[in-house]
């Protein structure tokens, strides 16, 4: 897997302080991405220890609430085998950090798969530009959902995280 940045200090992709990796790979090539850059699999830099040492380390910051898979797509299928590891070792060495996801598939297309319960908040759905709505908080367009995972999983019906109130 090839990786872009890792965003130290984030507070626009999740709630709280966080940590971001960006991932190289996506198929969806929505028309007004904001980073198309990061759509070839070949592009960025390999993912390898040095990285993993580095996103770790961020990571374990008190102050830091948690991470953030963005991209390209963390489930663009060639990544999703390093995505899921390094969702597993996050659970396990750090388990009060919360996990965010964004992709361009849908929920109902992506619920079943065996680490979607290992993340707290998916961000899903493909980006439309004629849909662009600036009032949503973490998402571009309307058709995006911000989902609560836990409750989703636990209840068989998808749940919203509830939206921060916009300051008047």
């Amino acid at each position: 897997m090839n990786y872009h940045n890792i965003t130290k200090e984030d507070m626009l992709n999740g709630e709280g302080l966080r940590v971001v990796l960006w991932v190289a790979g996506c198929n969806h090539h929505c028309k007004g991405c904001q980073n198309p850059e990061t759509w070839d699999e070949n592009g960025g830099i390999p993912y390898d220890n040095a990285a993993e040492e580095e996103l770790f380390e961020a990571l374990d910051k008190p102050y830091i609430s948690g991470i953030t898979f963005s991209g390209g797509d963390p489930l663009y299928p060639n990544n999703r085998s390093e995505v899921f590891r390094i969702i597993r070792k996050i659970k396990q060495e750090l388990p009060n950090k919360n996990i965010w996801l964004y992709t361009g598939y849908n929920w109902e297309d992506i619920k079943d798969i065996e680490v979607i319960q290992d993340i707290d908040v998916i961000a899903e759905g493909e980006f439309i530009e004629e849909l662009l709505d600036n009032n949503i908080h973490w998402v571009g367009s309307s058709n995006q959902r911000v989902i609560n995972v836990k409750e989703s999983l636990k209840c068989g019906e998808v749940v919203l995280l509830e939206q921060p109130k916009v300051a008047k």
